[in-house]
């Protein structure tokens, strides 16, 4: 399997005569009331887009995101799958939308990430390291890294156009979008993460962390963008879990693990990946898939 090149379909979707707002990820196209989502097989690492995608890792993801909103019994925005509902412009290529496709409603979108952490990993790691605290929150005293928090908490952050985003205190979510509607998405995320963590980890997925976005619509909460993603959260192989370091995962590690044993500066374009780092990643995201799912992948 060779690595898709840049210009390729699975990179960067193309409807004739219109243009996308572009993610690192995603391409949204606006149809008035709804949207059409489409996840590319772009993956990003240090901030960069790479120039070498992963074959159906779009796909991957979406399928992921269809799966949790069937699942959770929650108000969230997906209407469909198929990308033919919306009014798509002649001379569409609709195969290249199949399967990593969503027509969602359009919400007016809280501007904060709903960031719930159930293991102490990643940014939360390196903040409780410097001052045993995470987000502001403090901790006990004496976890490991990736260890399982003595509670879930909630961490939010602001949404940045690019680079990281910004953890808040949450007396500073309640500044931007009032108190009353940062305490609902505080107990939404809260409520759906402990009910997917709890399913995950019987098909043996660690969730460590995760992060929501929600939307308001006709005055209703609902969950936006992909849910309970590799790319959105963390996957842990339940079986192979040992707190006191970093874990193995579900999503970029090969890629990561790659790029940091190149000469690449991290402020200049980054290299293309090798087809084997593309593979082995490939097959990681599938694996999540299949164990969570309990189904095998349609586009193998």
């Amino acid at each position: 399997m060779s690595p898709a090149p840049l210009n390729s379909p699975l990179l960067q979707s193309q409807l004739p005569g219109l243009e996308p707002g572009r993610g690192k990820v995603r391409d949204v196209y606006d149809f008035g009331d709804r949207l059409l989502i489409v996840a590319t097989d772009r993956i990003s690492a240090f901030d960069w887009i790479l120039p070498t995608g992963i074959p159906d890792k779009g796909r991957v993801l979406t399928q992921i995101s269809k799966f949790w909103f069937d699942r959770l019994g929650v108000p969230h925005h997906l209407l469909s799958m198929n990308p033919e509902d919306v009014p798509l412009p002649a001379k569409t290529d609709i195969a290249s939308l199949q399967g990593r496709s969503m027509v969602v409603r359009k919400t007016r979108v809280f501007p904060i990430e709903c960031v719930v952490r159930g293991y102490l990993s990643g940014s939360g790691w390196k903040e409780y390291k410097a001052s045993q605290t995470v987000c502001g929150l403090k901790l006990p005293a004496g976890l490991r890294e990736s260890e399982r928090l003595p509670e879930v908490i909630f961490t939010p952050a602001t949404k940045a156009e690019s680079g990281h985003d910004e953890n808040i205190p949450f007396e500073r979510m309640a500044e931007i979008i009032g108190s009353d509607r940062a305490e609902q998405l505080k107990q939404f995320s809260l409520d759906v993460y402990t009910k997917a963590a709890e399913f995950a980890r019987s098909k043996g997925i660690i969730i460590a962390d995760t992060k929501f976005e929600f939307g308001v619509i006709h005055d209703q909460i609902i969950l936006i963008d992909e849910v309970l993603t590799p790319d959105s959260s963390r996957f842990w192989p339940a079986d192979q879990y040992s707190p006191g370091g970093a874990q193995p995962s579900y999503d970029k590690q090969f890629v990561r693990d790659w790029l940091e044993t190149t000469d690449w500066d991290k402020n200049s374009p980054p290299p293309a990946l090798p087809e084997d780092v593309v593979v082995k990643t490939r097959d990681k995201y599938i694996e999540a898939y299949e164990r969570l799912t309990g189904t095998t992948f349609a586009w193998k």
